[in-house]
């Protein structure tokens, strides 16, 4: 069995989509007429400087992402047995499942990427090496309550959304042992209850656009399960203030004897998650991740070495893929009770010391 997997916001990067344009040129001009601007010359060229911005990274993922799928189903017509998409991903999703078409879900989405953009106050980050109850405890002894947990990437990386003061005196809180603390760039506290008055402006503007049964069973941010078909407006607006849990739906769909996963647009940013999911489930990582054994003393020596040799914000290269220059976003730490690892800005994710090279200095 296969699952297409589309990845959403933070996966944007400028060049996206290069060979995809000039392809689908009926599709690209009807893009452009409803965004009113080319939507060609924002992801490769983005001359403005305005492809990470909300209102614009929506459309343009999505565009790309409907694209790829395209493209994927010309070269070998094979149609997956599941679809599920990350936030914004799960609007190509249900695209692939033909509950829309092309046109009216880039209408959907440019409104969508309006709303969110106009949030304003608001603060995401990221939590990593804690489990979801850790989280919770930790926030309510501290009188953090106001914070939501929005986003399961893995059983070991949560995403907390709140009032932006709220998620600073968070910080804090999750320096201190194993855990890790990674501010996101957004000024909106997206998929928590702050979404409220965009997720009733949207839920107006869905009432009254036409959509079909899925075609193809589509696994929801909100439940982790198939989409039932009367529902899909009603769990499209949920999704705005309500965790996107993606953990869960990579779980259940492993349940599914030798489930296949392929990630559909540009980036691989899903295929890793969906890559440490698997490892941290397999390491029985719902319980709380410093649990696990202690560190080994290679990767612990290997630890200190490397955060006294290097700082945050050091250049590496990847020795084992094309990532491109990756910034240290933390000091390194051991993951799991053995992995020496760091986390980087352009890969969004953990990086293995021994697989990092640094970049050279310019001379």
């Amino acid at each position: 069995m296969r699952t297409y997997v589309f990845p959403g916001q933070g996966a944007q990067q400028k060049g996206m989509g290069s060979s995809l344009f000039d392809e689908f040129e009926d599709l690209t001009r009807s893009a452009d007429s409803i965004l009113g601007y080319s939507i060609k010359n924002l992801c490769l060229e983005d001359p403005d400087k305005l492809l990470d911005q909300t209102q614009y990274t929506q459309p343009a993922m999505y565009v790309v992402n409907a694209l790829s799928y395209y493209r994927k189903l010309r070269e070998t017509g094979l149609v997956p047995d599941f679809v599920a998409g990350h936030s914004l991903g799960e609007y190509n999703a249900l695209l692939a499942a033909e509950v829309f078409d092309f046109e009216t879900g880039l209408r959907l989405v440019r409104k969508r990427g309006e709303l969110m953009g106009q949030a304003s106050g608001g603060g995401m980050a990221a939590v990593l090496n804690a489990s979801e109850a850790e989280i919770r405890t930790i926030l309510t002894k501290n009188g953090l309550d106001s914070l939501d947990l929005a986003n399961f990437n893995t059983p070991s990386q949560i995403v907390i959304s709140g009032r932006a003061e709220d998620v600073e005196a968070a910080k804090p809180l999750f320096q201190t042992g194993n855990h890790l603390f990674v501010p996101l760039k957004t000024s909106g506290a997206f998929h928590s209850r702050y979404m409220e008055s965009a997720r009733v402006e949207f839920s107006g503007f869905l009432a009254g656009i036409p959509f079909s049964e899925p075609r193809i069973p589509v696994i929801s941010n909100v439940t982790a399960r198939a989409y039932e078909g009367h529902l899909v407006k009603e769990i499209l607006t949920k999704q705005m203030v309500n965790a996107v849990r993606w953990s869960d739906t990579v779980e259940h769909l492993l349940e599914y004897s030798g489930m296949e996963f392929e990630e559909i647009g540009h980036g691989a940013v899903l295929t890793k998650l969906l890559k440490k999911i698997s490892r941290e489930l397999a390491r029985g990582a719902k319980a709380p991740v410093h649990a696990a054994r202690k560190p080994t003393e290679n990767a612990g020596e290997m630890v200190r070495k490397w955060n006294d040799r290097y700082t945050i914000g050091t250049l590496f290269r990847s020795t084992t893929g094309n990532y491109g220059n990756l910034e240290t976003a933390t000091t390194a730490t051991v993951l799991f009770g053995h992995r020496a690892a760091v986390y980087m800005h352009g890969y969004r994710g953990y990086f293995d010391l021994q697989e990092l090279e640094p970049v050279p200095a310019a001379k």
